[in-house]
């Protein structure tokens, strides 16, 4: 198989799968997020809420539509849920950081967009090692 095609098999093709999978668990996280947001909730608490109902549609649908399973659900799930709970955590540090800048602050929108974005690849890489106990670059 030439290179470029490998690459792109095995590193391109199941980072567009997660992307599908998880642009709908980010719906649900960022709608949730904005609809609690203006309805006068803080924005630390609107994103802890949000984030997490956007994992549980994440998990459910990454271990039927990604990630071939090596563990057993409720361990996947555990380890899951522990990265992230960090996730959780990372994301909810940077939403606050960012809303200490009068920009970020004005336009919660973008600051929730901004760190989706970071969040991405650390997200990927965490559910693979507990789906598939393993990282594959």
């Amino acid at each position: 198989m030439p290179p470029l095609k490998k690459m792109w098999q095995q590193f391109v093709v199941p980072k567009l799968r997660f992307a599908g999978t998880s642009s709908i668990a980010t719906v649900v996280d960022y709608g949730l997020f904005l609809i609690l947001v203006y309805s006068g909730m803080t924005k630390v608490r609107s994103n802890l809420i949000s984030a997490s109902c956007g994992f549980l549609v994440n998990f459910v649908l990454q271990r039927k539509f990604i990630f071939d399973p090596k563990r057993k659900i409720r361990h996947a799930f555990l380890l899951s849920l522990g990265f992230s709970m960090i996730g959780i955590g990372i994301s909810t540090l940077l939403i606050y950081l960012l809303s200490q800048m009068a920009f970020f602050d004005l336009y919660p929108f973008i600051t929730k967009l901004l760190v989706t974005g970071i969040m991405f690849f650390y997200n990927y890489y965490t559910k693979q090692i507990a789906f598939e106990k393993r990282v594959k670059w």
